[in-house]
């Protein structure tokens, strides 16, 4: 992990609001927001498309003038900041690919500390070290000599975190990091953002379409809505208040407040009596609720197949008595799918 220097800053909206001027005219997006980062958090901002998370990473990046508000960067508007010091302070992950031309790996990741280099741009020892530290955060060490353009875009987006870590701001805002990555490389990376946050102190913004990963990682979510409105709570506050549904909201779509998770709502299927506990009921429940059975527990009803699980495995009875034993959930699925015809 990248050593930093002890850097703590809040960012903080005042009265923030966001768009873009056109023909003359201002277009708003986000008419009010005043929300804040603090150190040591992780903050994630989720929204349909087209709603404006782009348009406010961008602002409170500084790329793009706010219509009115301010971004606070500790004490300090971030309008009154030289870009220097806003490289300093803030370092930005965009899903934009920069143009790299024929630079490798590590001429990309040094490009993270040329707030701190000087007009000539020469590393120093110390430098040089923290590059070579946020190569290895990022596993690209053997990957140092490539060129850039060469690389998978998964191997493209460690480059572009590995260079916001070697540029060693207290605030870190990336737009979709986990994208192009496979799974492990995405629990590595929001791994390794967590703990830059917990254990660093820096405050981190991260945009994602990723549901699965705000629930699980963010200690704030910022839901951003239609209108431009953010709902900022914690994850589990967002589920049982209702706003999950609210700003996602689709006839098409059924929300499972339980598992967290959205599936396609469709009418109740076959019923079937589930008997069981702990994790195989769990995920016996998971798979038969993919298939569109609908679970019932206590007094089996009439014309009413069952399963039981047990240690030994799946038991399944129809309504006609035949028994079977199965040892896995594929194999039970697949005789449910063999006798649906003749059980329902």
């Amino acid at each position: 992990m990248p050593s930093s220097k002890t850097q703590h800053l809040t960012i903080e909206l005042r009265h923030l609001r966001t768009g873009y001027t056109e023909r003359r005219r201002s277009v708003v997006i986000s008419p009010d927001l005043s929300l804040s980062i603090r150190p040591g958090e992780i903050v994630m901002l989720m929204g349909p498309n087209g709603s404006g998370k782009s348009t406010l990473m961008h602002t409170m990046a500084g790329l793009l003038p706010p219509l009115a508000g301010e971004v606070q960067l500790g004490e300090k508007p971030l309008s009154s900041l030289t870009m220097k010091e806003v490289a300093r302070q803030l370092s930005l992950v965009l899903t934009e690919r920069i143009p790299a031309g024929n630079m490798d790996v590590w001429e990309v990741v040094t490009i993270g500390r040329y707030p701190y280099t000087g007009f000539r741009g020469v590393l120093s020892a110390e430098d040089k070290r923290i590059c070579e530290e946020a190569l290895a955060t990022c596993r690209l060490t053997e990957l140092r000599e490539r060129i850039f353009d060469t690389l998978s875009d998964g191997e493209k987006q460690r480059v572009m975190i590995a260079r916001a870590l070697a540029q060693e701001t207290p605030l870190i805002l990336l737009d979709e990091p986990t994208a192009h990555l496979d799974l492990p490389s995405r629990l590595e990376v929001t791994t390794m953002l967590r703990t830059l946050a917990h254990k660093l102190g820096k405050s981190i913004l991260i945009s994602t379409h990723e549901l699965d990963l705000a629930l699980g990682w963010a200690d704030t979510i910022w839901l951003l809505d239609r209108s431009g409105a953010i709902t900022a709570k914690a994850p589990e506050d967002l589920i049982l208040d209702g706003d999950i549904e609210r700003v996602f909201g689709d006839p098409r779509l059924r929300f499972d407040q339980e598992r967290g998770e959205f599936s396609i709502a469709e009418e109740p299927g076959q019923q079937i009596h589930l008997i069981g506990e702990g994790l195989r009921y769990s995920w016996t429940c998971r798979a038969l609720h993919r298939l569109g059975y609908g679970i019932i527990s206590g007094d089996l009803p009439p014309e009413t197949s069952s399963i039981t699980i047990s240690e030994a495995g799946w038991t399944l009875r129809t309504p006609t008595g035949i028994t079977t034993q199965h040892h896995s959930i594929t194999a039970l699925l697949s005789a449910l799918g063999e006798r649906s015809a003749q059980v329902y």
